[in-house]
């Protein structure tokens, strides 16, 4: 495989890091997933969103930027590969569905200058499922503060990706994760090892399971 820098992307509850785990560990890659709990806003900003997004959302970046800074810039001669679960962008993505227009007009502001210090991946695997899988998904994995997430809030993320990644000057397979089970199906997982050995130009490139 061509690419040392990857990223898995998609809405709450798509498997991004079950796939990106489960990556790392067929490639022998570095894996650098996104930390929850260390966030303190997050329950709070499930309870009263207006309240809490700016100082949830200016967390997240902050950590985001913090890790992949780290990481990024120290090579690994046994771990050439590098697998995350998330993409900076995302800081961005969340902030405009969840600011006031007056908010998010000062954290793009602080976003674009931070960014700047950031390498995009070589390739985004995008993970799309629909509202009823992501709810399913959220449910099972039991976290408390996700259990009341409204359907519409996750329709606007998902919406907010899409518009973003078209814009992409990077490879993006976009995977069809409506019926996904990486953990227990390895003819899924399969398709994902197959689609990584292509090399590809620009552009979206649809991936059905």
């Amino acid at each position: 495989m061509k690419y040392e820098f990857i990223t898995i992307e998609g809405n709450i509850g798509a498997g991004k890091t079950t796939l990106a785990t489960l990556l790392s560990k067929h490639y022998n890659a570095r894996l650098v997933l996104e930390s929850f709990a260390d966030n303190p806003f997050l329950p709070k900003f499930y309870e009263n969103p207006k309240q809490y997004a700016f100082p949830l959302e200016l967390f997240f970046m902050a950590e985001r930027y913090k890790q992949l800074q780290e990481l990024l810039i120290q090579k690994n001669i046994f771990q050439q590969i590098t697998i995350s679960d998330y993409l900076f962008t995302k800081s961005l993505l969340f902030a405009k569905v969840t600011l006031s227009e007056d908010e998010y007009k000062l954290y793009q502001r602080i976003f674009e200058i931070v960014q700047q210090n950031l390498i995009m991946p070589q390739l985004l695997i995008y993970l799309h499922a629909p509202v009823r899988k992501l709810q399913q998904n959220i449910k099972k994995r039991q976290r408390e503060y996700e259990q009341n997430i409204p359907d519409d809030y996750l329709l606007n993320v998902q919406e907010a990706y899409l518009q973003y990644i078209r814009l992409l000057h990077i490879p993006v397979l976009l995977v069809d994760a409506s019926e996904a089970d990486f953990l227990t199906n390895e003819k899924h997982l399969q398709i994902i090892y197959d689609a990584l050995e292509r090399e590809y130009e620009p552009g979206i490139y649809p991936i059905y399971l």
